[in-house]
């Protein structure tokens, strides 16, 4: 296929990350996929009352979609509803939706990352069995989203290349890596225990201390990492939580 061409893509696994409205009948679609990473598609006539995509573009829920195009926005020209994942609802609606603002805000457009994708998938089914999964899902995915950012660490050493131990306390700091904590740091800084660094390092999130310390630290690397910029979703949850009975 020459540069000129047109590409064409069928069957692609996919989940829609955002829909808006695009003239009277059209939706501009963004789209993860496996192999082709954060799509941007028009879905011509997408909202007529008789589309065949009008009820299958939703978020959440896998997807095998085709497009064509070779700008930056494509055309979407098929999308079939591919089943097994339980809709979400109430906060892990919340949730899923903040895992779609992680992927819009950092990923990069038509960057592939199919172990991203795998943990996104498993994140959603994770999430529609209850709150029980849910919190270790959520970090396995941020982690793994970090990891694909290429801003994860290596949870083992510290910059000085030496092994972390158990026994003492560390500090993660963004582009930088892991050093011993030395006792005056600033307030807002995660303290890490060495055995929570080595479980995160194993891809273990399931002790409770380790999805504490794991939710302090990706608060402030995801501060970092967005400038500053909030997370619609997450202050929803806050406020959710803060409401509820």
């Amino acid at each position: 296929m020459s540069r000129s061409d047109p590409q064409r893509i069928s069957n692609e696994p996919a989940y829609v990350l955002h829909a808006t409205p695009y003239k009277e009948t059209s939706l501009v679609l963004q789209l993860f996929s496996r192999h082709h990473g954060r799509v941007a598609a028009i879905a011509k006539g997408a909202k007529r009352p008789h589309s065949a995509l009008r009820g299958v573009l939703i978020s959440l829920q896998p997807l095998l979609v085709s497009w064509s195009g070779k700008g930056e926005v494509k055309t979407l020209t098929q999308a079939h509803w591919v089943g097994g994942q339980p809709a979400l609802r109430g906060e892990s609606l919340l949730q899923g939706f903040y895992l779609n603002e992680l992927l819009l805000k950092l990923m990069a457009r038509e960057d592939a990352h199919q172990t991203l994708f795998d943990h996104y998938r498993d994140a959603l089914a994770a999430l529609a069995t209850g709150a029980g999964r849910a919190e270790t899902a959520l970090r396995q995915f941020e982690f793994s989203l970090l990891r694909e950012l290429g801003v994860w660490a290596d949870w083992q050493k510290t910059t000085q290349g030496e092994a972390v131990v158990p026994q003492q306390r560390y500090i993660c700091l963004p582009e930088v890596g892991i050093r011993l904590a030395r006792g005056n740091e600033p307030a807002d800084l995660p303290l890490l225990d060495g055995d929570i660094l080595l479980a995160m390092a194993e891809g273990d999130f399931s002790g409770q201390r380790t999805l504490q310390q794991g939710k302090q630290l990706i608060r402030y690397w995801l501060h970092h990492l967005l400038s500053g910029r909030p997370l619609n979703t997450r202050q929803m949850l806050i406020e959710l939580h803060q409401i509820a009975p």
